[in-house]
């Protein structure tokens, strides 16, 4: 069976400034980086005039779910039938990529390209941001060996430096030893470049004066004493960290394998961030297509509440259909079978698995979103067990199309690009946000826990209480929640699968992005910087006498 990167390079590329063309990007917008990828400039903003389709997922498994490929197959596939559509996508990370995970720009005939470009260093982006993320770490530590006119407490200094790869190595450590000269030693670590509260903020930005701004206004740490906030705006450097951004805030223009572009810009951690690519992306997409379909990290207890709850409402968009890609595999898993036995038909077990469903298709509901649920189909699905979906669903009057754009590029996909055209055609009204801005902080972790998780409590550590005050104090209530809680599981707990009832989320302790204009609730054990696997994939990867790429899956 051929590699993704066999059936990737299977295909040749149509020249990008083609491409751009047929999408209508404007004479002088366009920046080629080579024939088959480009940087779309921001100029002045046209009416939006394409409808917006959300890509989200059941809680992840260890069986897969295929979020992006069913998000490129189904841009193909409304291509397929006739439509002018947008894949609007993140870009990955390269510690993923090199460790457990592997590429991220789709998979099988439902691909993004250049895909080897793509999933390593593309037009620069991480390394621009990791560049103006340790430009700020190198200024405030040099603020402190230099005097410490603003009184900053070392000790309260919230911001680490960041490094586009896996090494938990970094996650912790001791900074300045060595002598005086070699300035002030404090604790401090490494967290992933997906992971910088820059990256977050050029995700949510309008446009480059914005995003100055939004820098300026990332918290550092406080006073001694007063307890007062120190802002990189009090550093100055928020100039010179959007010239590092200046190119990196311009999105990407490629294509799919079926010649349909793709714009792929900004990657942030959808479990410590909010999981979305970014705002002049999906906006840049909208301007000129009539579908974009975008997607959000993980499941939609994670990624959709963050998309809607944060992005959409920041950015003013309004989906009109969400996409909940679901796998007969994955729903057996969170009915109780082991990975091994995934491939034996087992519509009880199937059964037994759609709660998990049910449970997001509830949190669909309550934020006032018509969808469809895409039953990305494997090989081995029995018509049994497709029923079963299929059944359930019905009931609750939504439509489940199967998916085979993983085997068949966009002509699988045409039944769920029908299925999602007709949905979204009916709709025309505005999704409702879980939870109202102005309400108390704890109102809105509980609209989030409660409503979409399914929790039936939410309780603080004396650790999160302290944090909750420091907020008041420094005036950042009325900002929206981004909660970080573990993927694989509705609730805090990874080891409960399917549709846990009756849990308690625990809030242990509750940090800030005033930069990127969020609050993030801590749960569980949450880590900034990933660890290799025993066997990292990078092990497999080498260049061949040709000079071309091998192993990169």
């Amino acid at each position: 069976m051929p590699t993704d990167l066999d059936i990737a390079r299977s295909v040749t590329p149509r020249p990008i400034l083609e491409i751009a063309a047929e999408l209508g990007v404007p004479d002088g917008a366009l920046v080629p980086y080579g024939h088959d990828k480009a940087k779309i400039r921001l100029g002045r903003r046209a009416v939006p005039r394409g409808r917006l389709v959300l890509v989200s997922a059941i809680t992840p498994t260890p069986a897969g779910e295929g979020k992006t490929t069913t998000s490129v197959g189904l841009a193909q596939g409304l291509a397929h039938i006739g439509e002018r559509c947008c894949v609007a996508l993140r870009e990955p990370s390269l510690g993923p990529v090199m460790g457990l995970k592997g590429g991220a720009a789709g998979g099988g005939h439902a691909q993004v390209i250049p895909m080897e470009d793509i999933n390593l260093h593309f037009t620069g982006d991480f390394h621009a941001i990791a560049a103006a993320h340790n430009l700020l770490s190198a200024v405030l530590d040099n603020h402190l060996h230099f005097g410490n006119a603003l009184n900053i407490e070392p000790r309260t200094v919230l911001w680490r430096r960041v490094i586009d790869m896996n090494d938990r190595s970094l996650r912790s450590m001791v900074l300045g030893l060595g002598g005086r000269t070699m300035g002030v030693p404090r604790e401090s670590g490494f967290d992933i470049t997906a992971a910088s509260e820059i990256m977050a903020i050029l995700c949510l930005a309008e446009d480059a004066e914005d995003l100055q701004v939004r820098l300026g206004n990332i918290l550092l740490g406080q006073k001694r004493k007063t307890g007062e906030g120190v802002y990189a705006r009090d550093l100055g450097v928020q100039g010179a960290m959007a010239v590092l951004l200046r190119d990196a805030i311009h999105p990407n223009l490629v294509q799919t394998l079926e010649g349909s572009p793709a714009i792929i810009h900004g990657g942030p951690f959808a479990n410590i961030a909010h999981g979305c690519n970014s705002v002049v992306a999906t906006k840049t997409a909208l301007e000129l297509a009539d579908w974009v379909v975008t997607e959000a990290g993980f499941g939609f207890d994670l990624g959709a509440e963050k998309f809607l709850d944060i992005k959409c409402r920041v950015a003013d968009l309004n989906p009109r259909c969400v996409v909940v890609v679901a796998t007969v595999r994955a729903l057996k898993a969170h009915g109780g079978v082991a990975a091994a036995d995934l491939g034996i038909p087992d519509a009880d077990a199937v059964k037994r698995g759609l709660p998990n469903l049910e449970r997001h298709l509830d949190s669909l509901a309550a934020f006032g979103l018509p969808g469809v649920v895409a039953l990305n189909h494997f090989t081995a699905d029995s018509d049994e067990e497709v029923a079963a979906v299929v059944d359930a669903c019905a009931a609750r009057g939504i439509p489940v199309a199967t998916c085979r754009g993983w085997a068949d590029g966009g002509a699988g996909a045409a039944d769920l690009a029908r299925e999602v055209v007709r949905v979204a055609s009916a709709f025309e009204g505005r999704y409702r946000p879980m939870y109202a801005l102005d309400a108390p902080v704890k109102e809105k972790i509980r609209a989030i826990c409660c409503g979409v998780y399914g929790a039936a409590d939410v309780v603080y550590t004396g650790t999160a209480e302290q944090d909750l005050k420091r907020i008041r104090r420094l005036g950042l209530e009325g900002t929206p929640i981004c909660m970080a809680k573990t993927p694989a599981s509705l609730s805090d707990d990874p080891k409960r699968v399917g549709r846990p009832e009756g849990f308690t989320v625990t809030v242990r302790e509750v940090q800030i992005a005033a930069g990127a204009g969020f609050i993030i609730p801590i749960t569980g054990e949450i880590l900034r910087m990933p660890g290799l696997p025993r066997v990292p994939a990078a092990l497999g990867m080498s260049i061949d006498e040709a000079g071309q790429i091998v192993g990169l899956s």
